[in-house]
């Protein structure tokens, strides 16, 4: 479950206290030149994280902040927020900065998603209820204005343009938090992050419950935002498209990179290529000089000369020996031979008892095969991922797998199932009864679980490391298919690009579903689209795709994740009835809203207030009827 994290509010003099005495202190969103963070160093028991680091965050930057797992990308943003404290030196920033991140508590599960969201701004919220509680005609004249100021009347829009942008239908909006999945409620706490006022917004992995559709969304809206941005991830391509900056945490060291994250790795790659020239030319210099000094050093005529040598030596500053990457591997087993067509469906239907999810599925899949699923979340990606793994039986058609053909399914809810007191080697060895040891520590060496990690309770393992026990477990047999549902979760950039050569390599056929755009494009050489039920293939290219969905508006997508039942027959046009008040309804809002905002006038924002209370009314309708539809 997650919430908003509001940053620390700075105090001031609010010109209106002196009318208003009950006006409570709210931040300003003033503009601050920057974020410098000296000399600042951090441990964790006896592991230094970093020391003596020194870098500057640019006002309005897109900053990626990269490294490998524990080097402490968390910590930091922990400590911008004030929750730690420093070993030595300082973070500068303004006292007013307000500070945004998304948390894990979500305390009224009772409240409905849009009164959620628009709670994250707190002026907002008291504004709006003093507009509505006030009877003094000029304290409301003052409020109003204030209201102005912030773009109150726009609020409501804005929020559930935000929302809709995360997947949640129009009907969604006004349900409450209860109806929804914890996967869900992080969107909607992530919702409620991106509305709230901010200067400074930190984003820790803010993609891995999403979806394609919803990241290319989010990339998009973040690339729009007018204020600075911390986020860390392990997407490259949403990191390429974001930022504008890379903040690298590595060995002990923090350096930020101008550029996104090819740009990144270039210059990177280039700075290492002139350390390691310039070291080895400093050794031979190095070399020169001792062997004079060593030669001449104890003959009278030339023991000046080599004192000076001497002093030379140990004026010179050394350049410090690059610090490899630690190797991350991936290696498939290959499949033994089998016939090209693996298998194939004839008119398809497949769901969960009278639910048919998928129908005139008419599919066929070959042996080297990298097939992409695209799809909004709900539409039945995971549906099918389970029917060709065998999971589960077609409701209509036929469905016809070669003989010996071998799957491996992988999926997150998985990592759920495993032992969490057992190591990897007690993992894989219930499995693979009888085999040697070295042969099962042979195949855990395959995914880069090495001895020291082999012998780790599961329990102790970080997500990636899970990932890559699951992934060793399913592919015991050497599977001539693998069917993959959002593996990428929890590995970072190099485990990534290890995993995707390590599939370019596999001698078997691959399906994959991931929300990590870079993977899809690298794998994948056909698409699949699922939606309206049809799983067909896709003409086009993941950047078609991606514009097809920016083309499409955000009122139109219609995205309903919560376990709802159907309405029954009878209350369908009811309902309909309704919906289409309520958009009547919402539009005469914007239209008093847009004018409020060009020119405020009382009797308009009375107008707005019947609108309002009319809004209201219809929705406790329209949900009245839905429970009683759900009861039945």
């Amino acid at each position: 479950m997650m919430a908003v994290s509001h940053g620390p509010a700075a105090v001031f003099l609010n010109p209106f206290q002196f009318f208003l005495p009950w006006w409570p202190n709210f931040t300003l969103s003033g503009r601050y030149s920057m974020i410098t963070c000296r000399d600042i160093s951090y441990s964790i028991g006896k592991r230094t994280l970093w020391e003596d680091a020194t870098f500057t965050i640019p006002q309005n930057a897109k900053v990626g902040v990269v490294g490998y797992n524990g080097c402490g990308k968390t910590t930091l943003f922990r400590l911008l927020r004030g929750e730690l404290h420093l070993d030595s030196g300082n973070i500068d920033k303004p006292k007013r900065l307000r500070i945004q991140s998304v948390r894990q508590e979500i305390d009224n599960q009772e409240e409905k998603l849009l009164s959620f969201v628009l709670s994250a701004d707190a002026e907002w919220q008291s504004l709006n209820a003093a507009l509505n509680e006030e009877q003094d005609a000029e304290r409301i004249a003052e409020i109003c204005d204030r209201f102005q100021m912030i773009d109150g009347y726009t609020a409501e829009s804005r929020a559930s343009e935000i929302l809709h942008g995360l997947g949640f239908s129009q009907e969604d909006v006004f349900k409450t938090l209860s109806c929804f999945s914890g996967g869900w409620q992080m969107r909607v706490a992530l919702a409620a992050t991106l509305f709230a006022p901010s200067d400074l917004l930190l984003l820790d992995e803010p993609t891995n419950h999403l979806d394609l559709e919803t990241t290319l969304w989010l990339e998009d809206y973040l690339t729009q935002v007018d204020k600075t941005l911390l986020v860390i991830s392990h997407d490259r391509h949403f990191l390429n498209h974001l930022c504008t900056h890379i903040l690298h945490i590595h060995h002990g060291e923090i350096k930020l990179y101008t550029g996104n994250y090819d740009t990144f790795e270039i210059t990177r790659r280039t700075q290492e290529i002139a350390q390691s020239k310039a070291r080895e030319k400093q050794e031979k210099n190095r070399e020169h000089l001792q062997s004079f000094v060593d030669r001449f050093r104890y003959k009278a005529s030339k023991a000046k000369q080599a004192q000076s040598r001497l002093k030379m030596l140990a004026r010179m500053e050394s350049i410090p020996p690059l610090v490899p990457d630690a190797a991350t591997t991936f290696s498939f087993p290959s499949p033994q031979s089998i016939d090209r067509i693996l298998l194939s469906i004839k008119n398809g239907s497949a769901g969960y008892g009278s639910h048919r999810v998928l129908h005139d599925l008419d599919l066929r899949i070959d042996l080297g095969d990298r097939i992409g699923v695209l799809g909004a979340n709900g539409k039945g990606k995971s549906t099918l991922a389970r029917l060709l793994a065998g999971k589960l039986e077609l409701q209509e058609g036929k469905l016809q797998v070669t003989k010996g053909l071998k799957v491996a399914y992988f999926s997150q809810q998985l990592t759920e199932t495993l032992s969490l007191r057992q190591t990897p080697v007690e993992a894989l060895g219930s499995v693979l009864v009888g085999y040697p040891e070295a042969q099962i520590r042979s195949q855990l060496a395959r995914f880069g679980l090495s001895q020291s990690k082999a012998e780790t309770r599961v329990e102790l393992l970080s997500g990636g490391e899970k990932t890559r026990l699951l992934l060793a477990l399913i592919t015991r047999d050497a599977p001539h298919l693998l069917i993959l549902d959002e593996p990428t979760n929890h590995l970072d950039i190099d485990s990534k690009e290890a995993l995707i050569k390590a599939l370019q390599d596999y001698g078997g056929a691959v399906i994959i579903i991931a929300h990590d755009f870079f993977t899809l494009e690298a794998v994948c050489d056909q698409l699949w689209l699922i939606d309206d039920g049809h799983c067909r293939p896709y003409a086009g290219d993941l950047e078609d795709y991606r514009r097809s969905l920016f083309r499409k508006s955000s009122q139109s997508v219609a995205r309903s994740p919560s376990n709802s039942a159907k309405s029954q027959p009878n209350t369908a046009p009811k309902l309909a009835s309704l919906e289409r008040e309520m958009e009547s309804v919402r539009t005469k809002k914007l239209e008093l809203e847009r004018r409020m905002g060009q020119n405020f006038d009382a009797q308009i924002r009375i107008e707005w207030e019947q609108q309002q209370e009319l809004l209201a009314k219809l929705e406790d309708q329209w949900l009245e009827i839905t429970e009683a539809a759900e009861s039945i």
